[in-house]
């Protein structure tokens, strides 16, 4: 008895055409999660940078106001804690000290010399300092409340930032 079988021994057009679709789309698929992980990453590491970056100035903002003293005048010419754009006082040495905002970044103003508390990387969309129970004899709670932003063209994080400090009472 003899058996007659044919055999293949190759592929189709058809079975290659679908076979390379397929593999195409596999591999689409793979690049588009692969670009949006990517993608994330950045936006990641982006918001970290500005946490880091807020955190920063926020906590050495706060550290410098517990230990402030009213300006007596010799300073800013008042009296008073708030400036025209930020918050004036002097320092625990004597030194006249100034957070302001100018050109969208948080600068710090020790006797008239300005330094950038944060990167040209952020934008400082918003600053604002208020100063509550300013009185004699009490210890004033100064708010501050920061709105940065990063910066380029790919969408970029934004925080909203606000935080409380009370004076310590030096004259001990």
């Amino acid at each position: 008895m003899l058996l007659n079988v044919k055999m293949n021994k190759g592929f189709t057009l058809v079975e290659m055409l679908v076979a390379i679709l397929i593999f195409s789309i596999i591999i689409e698929a793979a690049t588009g999660v692969f670009a949006s992980a990517i993608k994330l990453q950045r936006y990641s590491l982006a918001h970290q940078q500005l946490l880091d970056q807020t955190s920063y100035a926020m906590e050495y903002m706060s550290r410098a106001i517990r230990m402030a003293q009213k300006d007596d005048g010799s300073c800013f010419g008042t009296s008073n804690y708030n400036t025209s754009s930020g918050i004036g006082f002097k320092a625990y040495d004597g030194q006249c000290w100034k957070f302001f905002l100018e050109n969208g970044q948080l600068k710090i103003s020790k006797n008239d010399t300005p330094y950038e508390l944060t990167s040209e990387n952020f934008n400082v969309n918003s600053f604002d300092v208020t100063v509550s129970g300013d009185e004699p004899d009490k210890q004033p709670k100064v708010t501050i409340f920061m709105e940065i932003e990063g910066q380029g063209a790919a969408p970029q994080p934004k925080l909203k930032i606000q935080t409380t400090v009370s004076q310590r009472n030096l004259n001990i």
